[in-house]
């Protein structure tokens, strides 16, 4: 899978198995690849281009993905039963009814000769829903030992069980604009949150960030990259702000929404998820902002970094053997229901 952030393509090998008492998981190899400059290009582009570029992009993505993961299988004696591909979002926007993830499972299944399950997400919007946030059903049948699943990716979003039902949303954007006000200081990200750091908030902007109206809406709720063009870039000013205090200030913004979240939320014990982890400086101010019986804890590497790879080949699992795999509740669609497109071998 690709997040927000633009990181790279996350592949991870795995296997699951359902006993009586639950489902027990293994991550046996799992790494990044980073984006050549001209796809990292390519992928920010996107969004504007015309509809012919597009489809192939589309097909030309999904054949790279598997390009990707034949290399990644090279030295492995196992041949996966299925591959479950995310791909990368390029339109989100379930207000007006779409939303698009690039990667075309069947130029995956060709390339690789593997059975891939792919386009997660459009049947919820169909269904109603936000199409996202789909991977809150992992966080409860594997991760259940956690009251609350928090993710600090390209946006930061949670899900936790209250009254017998599992409720999730996105809560604020998190890297995909930290990483965004990093690279105009010529950085792919802040690392360890440094910058932040030694930067100074800029009381009037934090002020305008937390009184945007989508933090009063309740869950189930998502965010794309179409409401942070429409809501926070306006408010930026390049020219009249410096990176450090802007960074510090969307730190501190991101921080206080995501610990109002959790000290609502029931329950003690939240694992945190995704690149968000490593920039000490958020972690140590969202852990500021918790009530003193909150306990964040950021779990191994492994785990912090290919959770949602993770979940998403769990989602691939499910819809190979039929089950639900996506929760209305979550994401506020009609029914529960089994998403995902199977392209045989």
């Amino acid at each position: 899978m690709s997040g927000t952030s633009l990181d790279g393509v996350d592949l991870a090998l795995c296997t699951f198995e359902e006993h009586s008492t639950g489902w027990a998981f293994n991550i046996l190899k799992a790494k990044t690849i980073a984006y050549s400059d001209a796809w990292k290009q390519r992928l920010i582009d996107l969004p504007l281009a015309n509809s012919e570029s597009y489809v192939r992009a589309d097909y030309e993505y999904g054949d790279y993905l598997g390009g990707l993961a034949t290399k990644f299988l090279e030295s492995e004696s196992i041949k996966p039963q299925l591959i479950a591909s995310h791909g990368h979002t390029i339109f989100h926007n379930p207000t007006e009814g779409y939303t698009a993830q690039l990667g075309f499972g069947g130029a995956i299944a060709a390339k690789t000769k593997i059975t891939t399950v792919s386009d997660f997400r459009s049947i919820d919007i169909m269904l109603g829903g936000q199409g996202a946030p789909l991977v809150p059903i992992g966080d409860e049948l594997l991760f259940s030992e956690y009251n609350q699943c928090l993710n600090l990716g390209g946006f930061a979003n949670i899900s936790y069980c209250n009254g017998g039902n599992r409720l999730a949303g996105d809560i604020s954007v998190c890297n995909f604009i930290l990483n965004r006000l990093a690279a105009s200081n010529g950085l792919l990200y802040d690392a360890g949150g440094a910058l932040a750091k030694r930067g100074v908030q800029i009381p009037e902007l934090l002020k305008k960030l937390n009184a945007l109206p989508f933090y009063s809406s309740p869950f189930p709720r998502s965010l794309g990259r179409e409401w942070v063009e429409k809501n926070i870039l306006p408010l930026i000013e390049f020219d009249n702000y410096c990176v450090e205090n802007l960074l510090a200030t969307f730190t501190e913004h991101i921080a206080i929404k995501i610990a109002q979240v959790i000290n609502q939320a029931p329950g003690k014990k939240i694992l945190a998820t995704g690149g968000g982890v490593y920039n000490n400086y958020l972690v140590e101010r969202i852990r500021y902002f918790l009530s003193d019986n909150k306990k964040l804890e950021t779990g191994s590497p492994q785990i912090a970094e290919y959770k949602e790879a993770l979940i998403f080949a769990f989602l691939g699992v499910l819809r190979h053997i039929n089950r639900t795999n996506v929760l209305c509740s979550v994401t506020g669609a009609q029914r529960n229901h089994i998403a995902g497109a199977i392209f045989h071998s």
